[in-house]
Order: C-alpha cells, then structure tokens, then sequence
C-alpha cells in the first residue's frame, strides 16, 4: 500500500509510522519502504546506519538487488518484544532504506519498464502480511512507481483548502495512471490527519471531504497530536510512547489499520470517477 500526497506537510510519513506503530504492535509482520529521498521514515523508524544498501541503490541494479538482505529491522522491535508480557510471536517490522539516491528516479519522465523496477524488487521477498510505502510529495517517478508495485494507495489530506484540493487533483491523477497503467490498483481511502476538534474551519473541510468523497472518507480522523514531534524526534512507536495524549493517538492508528486492511472493503474501493 503507497501512502501518497500531492501536497507537502499534511504528515504523510506519520501516518505511515502510525500504522506501522499500529501494525507492530498487533503482531502484523510488515515492511516499511522509505521511498522519499528525504528518508524521514527511516529516521522515525529507529533505523541506524549500517551495511544494508539502501532502497535506491537497489532500485538502479535490479537484476542483483536483493531485498530481503539488505532490509534492517526496525529499532521499535525491541521495546516492542519487552513489552509484549504474553510472548507470542515475533515481532517484524523491518525497512527497506531510503536515501537522497532515489532522487535519481523522482522525475517525469520514467519508462514503463523503469516504473516496474520497484514491483520486481517486491516480488522477491517474502514474509510480510503488509507493506507500506512512503511516497515523496509529487506525482513524479518514485510515486508512479511505487503505484505500480501497490494493490492500493492511501491518500493523506489536512482540513484545509489546499489539501482537500490537492487529494482531489491526486484522485484524479491515479484515475489516468489506472487507465494506462495499473487497472487494478485501488484506492485504499482518505485519512485527514492533523484535525483540530474545536476548528470551525476544521470542521468545515471534513464535510466537504465527505461531500467530495463519500465513503472514501476513512474513519477515524486523526487528532493533531501535540508532542508528535517530540515522538519523532525520540525514534519512537507512538504505542511506545507514555501518556494519555499517546494512548488515544495509537487508537486512532489501530482503528485506522483495521480500516485499511479491512479485505471486504478494500475489494471494492477502486474508484470510478
């Protein structure tokens, strides 16, 4: 699943690390591909530095690239294993690493064969119930690629006039890419993110959301979240961090993941305009 946007600072790589949070803390084996070249998700994922290559780099020799040995295990497995008092399972959630290096591929004019490079490097791993793929925010190559190698896209919009704008401009965007390239790639739903209860504007923009995309429109939103900077900051899972404030935010994410994986629905969330 891509997680996409059109419009920068809508926090589309943290939602991406709260289903993650999400997906680890429910026992769900899943792989995080940092496809942004600011590879904020790597960083947010507790990811140190060490000999795996990098998404990028894998991406230009795909004919050797091995993914499944050069992914890194997340560092929020360990205090999740600590914390899990019941002891079933273990816990997987590992990166593919981004880098500034993808840039090479984030522009417009990518061939069809350069689209699949992702899709074919995916088709080698194994062991994973979810992906997830973070996406730059442009309609470039890193995000038709990462399209082609999805079964869905998870589009992320703010309650504001720019945002709701720009999830409209995206929706229109994967229509032409399903037409030419993908016709079975659908759309997983709308997230708002960062939504204020007492803003009337806030408030306003969801109902338009809810004019303009009907069932598209994910339940729950997701509450701005004071100290998310700080969680960040910290490399942290947000079910990881203590606090009333955390506590609520990770249920967002559970309930959110639970729609988005939600077989059923998904099924029939490819969308016609």
């Amino acid at each position: 699943m891509s997680i996409s946007s059109l419009k920068g600072g809508v926090g589309k790589t943290s939602v991406t690390l709260g289903l993650a949070s999400a997906a680890l803390a429910a026992g769900i084996p899943t792989l995080v591909v940092d496809l942004d070249p600011h590879a904020d998700a790597t960083t947010g994922l507790g990811v140190r530095p060490n000999r795996q290559t990098d998404i990028g780099r894998l991406l230009k020799n795909v004919r050797r690239a091995d993914l499944g040995a050069n992914v890194t295990s997340s560092g929020w497995v360990a205090t999740a294993t600590s914390n899990d008092k019941h002891g079933v399972g273990r816990k997987v959630l590992d990166v593919a690493v981004g880098s500034a290096y993808t840039g090479i591929y984030d522009r417009p004019d990518l061939s069809r064969r350069d689209l699949r490079r992702l899709a074919t490097i995916l088709s080698r791993v194994e062991g994973y119930s979810l992906v997830l793929v973070d996406c730059p925010p442009s309609l470039n190559g890193l995000t038709r690629m990462a399209w082609s190698a999805s079964s869905h896209v998870l589009l992320v919009a703010e309650p504001s006039l720019f945002s709701v704008a720009g999830t409209e401009r995206t929706m229109r965007a994967l229509d032409l890419f399903r037409e030419e390239f993908a016709p079975n790639l659908a759309t997983a739903g709308v997230v708002a993110n960062r939504v204020r209860s007492g803003s009337n504007e806030h408030a306003f923009r969801i109902a338009e959301m809810k004019t303009m995309f009907g069932d598209l429109l994910l339940s729950p939103t997701i509450a701005e979240q004071a100290n998310w900077q700080q969680i960040q900051g910290a490399a942290h899972a947000i079910h990881h961090w203590p606090g009333e404030s955390a506590r609520q935010a990770a249920g967002l994410f559970d309930e959110l993941l639970k729609s988005v994986t939600d077989s059923g629905r998904l099924r029939n969330r490819v969308l016609r305009r």
